[in-house]
């Protein structure tokens, strides 16, 4: 990394040149789960204005222009047959971010267990399953995961069990697949705060963030990956928490 100086004596930081062993990364093909709303929509906007190609696993069709492949990923075999998809419409992906996710609140015992086992099998199976259907790609083209995650990963909260079991779960299973796959595949688990997106419509009013709470613009949490997605070769962000600045979940 080199470095200019201003005409008021500070160092300034300036990009390192292409040939530098610490210039970022390109951001290349990026398989977005959740991408056709919330932090999986930011992240496709920001994703396509740095350069990079999004592409699309959801139930529901993206408004972006991007490639698409429709599934539910409480299935267990959805995400092979959505992998294999988007490899047919643009090729293999150099990322995957796993960015879908569902919620079930309440007490324990006044939540259906299938639905809380769907919570389940969606947020952690479906990003295992997800990872798991796209890491041959990945190993070739020594890629990089991003698991989303949650501040709910690094202290539970009531009424919510299903999904911080499901959390952190994410959490685990992202340290031990970046254990599993050192030097060979980047890992990064995000730990976002939460964020100023639909995720929060149709439920109860106890259940919704109060009209004074500090979310976060998903697009800054987007900006965040973009960062892990980039790092030089040989560098990786093993672990990222990104939220507001005067949110309360999280310490």
């Amino acid at each position: 990394m080199t470095a200019t100086t201003t005409t008021a004596g500070t160092p300034s930081a300036v990009p390192a040149p292409a040939s530098s062993p610490l210039a970022p990364r390109s951001v290349g093909t990026v398989f977005v789960t959740g991408g056709a709303s919330g932090l999986g929509a930011a992240l496709v906007d920001v994703l396509a204005a740095v350069g990079g190609t999004p592409a699309v696993v959801d139930l529901a069709e993206p408004t972006a222009d991007v490639p698409f492949a429709g599934a539910d990923l409480g299935d267990p075999n959805a995400a092979q047959a959505a992998v294999s998809s988007l490899v047919e419409q643009v090729g293999p992906p150099d990322a995957v971010v796993t960015a879908a996710g569902i919620d079930a609140c309440g007490p324990l015992l006044d939540i259906d267990p299938e639905h809380w086992e769907r919570v389940v099998r969606v947020n952690l199976f479906g990003t295992v399953s997800m990872v798991r259907a796209a890491l041959p790609y990945l190993e070739e083209r020594h890629g990089t995961v991003v698991t989303v995650a949650s501040t709910l990963a690094l202290r539970g909260a009531g009424d919510a069990t299903a999904y911080c079991a499901s959390k952190w779960g994410i959490r685990g299973f992202t340290q031990a697949l970046a254990a599993e796959y050192a030097g060979r595949v980047g890992v990064t688990c995000l730990i976002p705060g939460g964020m100023r997106t639909p995720f929060f419509d149709g439920r109860t009013e106890q259940y919704k963030p109060g009209p004074d709470a500090d979310l976060n613009d998903p697009a800054a949490t987007a900006a965040a990956v973009v960062t892990a997605l980039t790092q030089p070769p040989g560098s990786e962000i093993r672990e990222m928490l990104v939220m507001a600045s005067g949110e309360a979940s999280w310490p």
